[in-house]
């Protein structure tokens, strides 16, 4: 799948979306009303343009997402250490815990993580 990219507003909407699934774009008008102060028209236009990007279908006024949230934000983390660590995991884990201790809660959960990886 391509690179999706969303701005600040884009992925707060979307989030909105995902959180409310499925919902209708009527409701959506409601909700980024009361969230964004947006009209109608905005709310519909920025709904437009995620389901042009392809996480989201508008079917007769039902809104629901064609990628999952988790498998969104899965793409965009490895976008990044893609773009910014080359690809190197090991560089992103050295960069997030330069100033930043892991606790052994988390250490054991990246140890696991780890494992299941490694098992395929």
């Amino acid at each position: 799948m391509a690179a999706i990219q969303l701005g600040v507003i884009e992925a707060r909407y979307a989030d909105m979306i995902w959180e409310h699934e499925p919902v209708t774009s009527s409701e959506l008008v409601k909700l980024t009303a009361a969230a964004f102060h947006w009209k109608r028209t905005t709310a519909h236009n920025v709904l437009r343009r995620l389901c042009d990007k392809g996480l989201f279908q508008n079917e007769k006024g039902t809104v629901t997402s064609l990628i999952s949230r988790q498998d969104f934000y899965a793409l965009q983390s490895q976008k990044f250490v893609e773009d910014t660590f080359g690809g190197s995991l090991p560089s992103f884990i050295a960069a997030f815990t330069k100033n930043k201790a892991l606790s052994p809660e988390e250490a054991a959960e990246i140890r696991k993580m780890i494992d299941r990886a490694e098992e395929g």
